[in-house]
């Protein structure tokens, strides 16, 4: 599976973000939001707003939090998606 670093370096190439060495730590890199990144961030919120407006279009508060704790009790039993 790959890891955080080559989403970071596939986020460098789209220019997304900018990376720089840590000038404290020598083993760590700073990481920016670059213009473009931030419009893309911008679009991902709006999409991620309306999906979840649809999604729980015609449910009441009280039958989205049931739904919400039955979700985090999934988290909580299962939270590496053990088969067990």
């Amino acid at each position: 599976m790959p890891g955080i670093s080559g989403l970071a370096d596939r986020m460098i190439e789209a220019g997304l973000i900018e990376s720089a060495p840590d000038p404290n730590d020598g083993r760590a890199w700073r990481l920016w939001l670059m213009p473009r990144g931030r419009k893309a961030l911008a679009r991902t919120k709006a999409g991620v707003a309306e999906l979840n407006a649809r999604l729980t279009q015609g449910f009441s508060d009280a039958e989205i939090d049931i739904v919400a704790r039955w979700l985090s009790s999934l988290q909580t039993k299962f939270p590496k998606g053990d088969d067990e």
